[in-house]
């Protein structure tokens, strides 16, 4: 066995007894080698980390020396960095635990001391077993104690029980529901420039609704002012348009449209003022047209007259007066925004816009369009590739239309029964168009809102509108897009977030995993809110200066919290199917009745479309474990060679209450 490390000066919980005069009997169950064999085996084979992770946690270590290394492997494994002795010795020097867990000698010394790499899991559950005894061991010692005190109550020994309750044999604590959802972040208002941030709060005080309502709606209109004007470079040939697609979702009677219609507002006065302001161009354009169509007919009709070489002549000249008005074009009338448009409208629009239009809409019809509520076929390429920006051609009897670079904005306020109906639309996650959404799902505040709230204050009204209306104005004639660099402390910080989110994008472990579709367009998608959040605080000047820290780090900040109501949100649309095979699962063991059972017996219980193997059982069955439904019981060995004994799966007797 390895030696040691000394490890008094880290200890974690309190020893239930003094190593120095008890027993050798009394230590409690612990093997160092099996410990020893863990950490050993995750520097020598990083690929094995999520697979001892499914089956013990750091803490289960005896030795603390053990307990700080391993936890030093995941932090350097969350970050895509090796694992190895050498690497995790300067990574433990740097925050000062390397002298404590033994040097950089003992580091090697646990490579060495590894049987099989392979066996990790095995030596991982050793590890796990002998925590649980030592658990239940100090929750025994606990109550003992508890009840041995001469002034001890009722109380008091309630509350030794309920430290320990999930260990003890026999008791259950009631189980966390499947459909049970986590308590969301709130929209982190604090991020915005400050006459946003005011505007949104002062919208979401006078409407009484949640600032998220009026937060997402504001990166739409960020989105829609900006949108096809500006690009984030990011690495390489790496850039990022400004265009979002937004959809916040509320139940009825949460006052969406008046937050949608004050959100929108200057967008609206922005639009009637580029028309405005368009008006004697296009009666220029259209004025010269006509004159030149008139012109042409006349030589056409001269010409038709005429005979010989003038008639060659007089043709020749009408051609190329017919040629000429052919060519001219009448500009389109400005437009911003679009609502319950078809997708044929939206490209024709587009089009007409250079490639810039923002589809802003109170409700949720605009997925019924793209399902093909009026031509009968679903029709989502104008919005697949107008979130993308790729080049799009639509070739139609009447006339081409080519867009270079599309920037398509959506912001949508939505019913939850609507997330709900698009998610059993195969095509639209197929294609890809749902995980092009920021979703954001805030809590009703129906029921709990002020009679009187303070109104929106005129000079905070007043400036968001002139905000928005110049920075729409700025940008509504530029024909190349602005290219919005990064500082290298951006850079640094978007890189950073990028590493974080990596590691949870994978299938087996992964965070993310069940959404990869989706969280794979995270870190595009925070670079546009750092685009769009810059040009909001420097509405001039923002196009001749890079992206900073201070602004990536916001971007990160709105990342993560549409990152947790996204998970939350394709629950609800069912995309989880780690979440769908627990609760199938749990019909299974409530229909059957067990009080405990086998994973070979589950297993052949279980239908083969919705577990096809094993391994497809395993995520299940630890969700279960999480919310308490399931607990893991493995036999003892009766020797520590070969493969341990298949675990036990006990089950929460709640399920054979249900049955009876």
């Amino acid at each position: 066995m390895a030696a040691d490390p000394a490890h008094e000066q880290q200890a974690t919980v309190l020893p239930l007894r003094d190593r120095a005069t008890d027993d050798v009997s009394r230590i409690p169950p612990n093997d160092p080698e099996a410990e020893q064999a863990v950490v050993g085996a995750l520097m020598l084979a990083p690929e094995t980390i999520a697979e001892v992770g499914a089956v013990m946690d750091p803490a289960d270590h005896y030795r603390p020396a053990h307990e700080t290394i391993h936890r030093a492997i995941l932090d350097l494994h969350a970050q895509a960095l090796p694992v190895d002795p050498i690497t995790l010795g300067h990574h433990l020097e740097q925050v000062g635990d390397l002298h404590r867990v033994g040097g950089r000698a003992y580091l090697h010394t646990l490579v060495q001391a590894v049987p099989a790499p392979a066996h990790a899991a095995y030596y991982a559950e050793i590890v796990h077993d002998l925590a649980r005894r030592r658990r239940r061991i100090e929750l025994g010692t606990r109550i003992v104690q508890a009840g041995m005190a001469p002034d001890a109550t009722d109380e008091d020994l309630q509350q030794a029980l309920a430290l320990g309750v999930e260990t003890l044999p026999g008791i259950w604590p009631d189980p966390i529901p499947l459909n049970h959802q986590p308590t969301l972040p709130p929209f982190p208002t604090h991020v915005l420039p400050a006459w946003l941030r005011d505007f949104v709060g002062a919208v979401a005080e006078e409407t009484q609704t949640p600032p998220d309502l009026a937060g997402v709606l504001a990166l739409a209109v960020l989105a829609t002012a900006a949108g096809g004007r500006v690009v984030v470079q990011l690495r390489g040939r790496w850039r990022e348009p400004t265009n979002l697609f937004v959809v916040v979702a509320l139940p009825p009677g949460n006052r969406k449209s008046a937050v949608f219609a004050a959100m929108t507002a200057p967008l609206r006065a922005a639009e009637k003022l580029l028309v405005s302001q368009a008006a004697g161009r296009i009666a220029e354009a259209e004025v010269t047209a006509k004159m030149a169509r008139e012109a042409a007919d006349r030589a056409a009709a001269q010409a038709a007259k005429a005979e010989g070489t003038e008639r060659d002549a007089l043709t020749a000249e009408a051609i190329a007066l017919a040629q000429a008005a052919e060519s001219m074009e009448i500009p389109a009338s400005p437009r911003l925004l679009a609502d319950d448009s078809t997708p044929e409208v939206v490209t024709t629009l587009m089009s007409e816009q250079g490639g810039r239009l923002s589809v802003m809409s109170a409700e949720g019809g605009i997925f019924d369009i793209i399902a093909g509520r009026y031509s009968g076929t679903p029709n989502m390429e104008v919005f697949l590739k107008g979130h993308a920006g790729d080049w799009l051609r639509v070739d139609r009897r009447s006339r081409a239309e080519n867009i270079e670079s599309p920037a398509l904005t959506m912001g949508l306020a939505v019913q939850p029964d609507v997330l709900e109906d698009i998610g059993k639309n195969r095509g639209f996650d197929g294609r890809g168009l749902l995980a092009r959404f920021l979703y954001a799902l805030p809590e009703s505040l129906v029921g709990y809102r002020k009679a009187e709230p303070d109104p929106v204050p005129e000079q905070v009204a007043q400036r968001y509108e002139r905000m928005v209306t110049a920075l729409t104005l700025s940008l509504a004639e530029w024909t190349d897009p602005a290219v919005l660099r990064l500082t290298p402390e951006a850079d640094a910080a978007l890189a950073a977030y990028d590493r974080r989110i990596e590691p949870q994008l994978r299938a087996r472990g992964g965070r993310l995993g069940h959404i990869t579709k989706w969280a794979s367009k995270l870190i595009g998608a925070t670079a546009r809110i750092a685009g769009l959040l810059h040009l909001g605080q420097h509405l001039e000047t923002g196009y001749t200066q890079p992206i900073s820290g201070d602004t990536m780090n916001a971007a990160v900040a709105l990342g993560e919290y549409f990152t947790a109501h996204a998970l939350t949100v394709f629950d609800l649309m069912g995309a989880d199917t780690t979440l769908a095979r627990a609760r199938a699962l749990l019909v299974a063991l409530e229909d059957n009745g067990w009080e405990s059972v086998t994973r070979r017996d589950l297993f052949a219980k279980l239908s083969r479309s919705e577990f096809p193997s094993v391994a497809d059982l395993e995520p299940a069955v630890a969700l279960l474990e999480e919310h308490g439904w399931l607990r893991s019981q493995t036999p003892p060995r009766s020797g520590k060679r070969g493969r341990p004994p298949a675990p036990r799966y006990l089950i929460h007797p709640k399920l054979r209450e249900h049955r009876a």
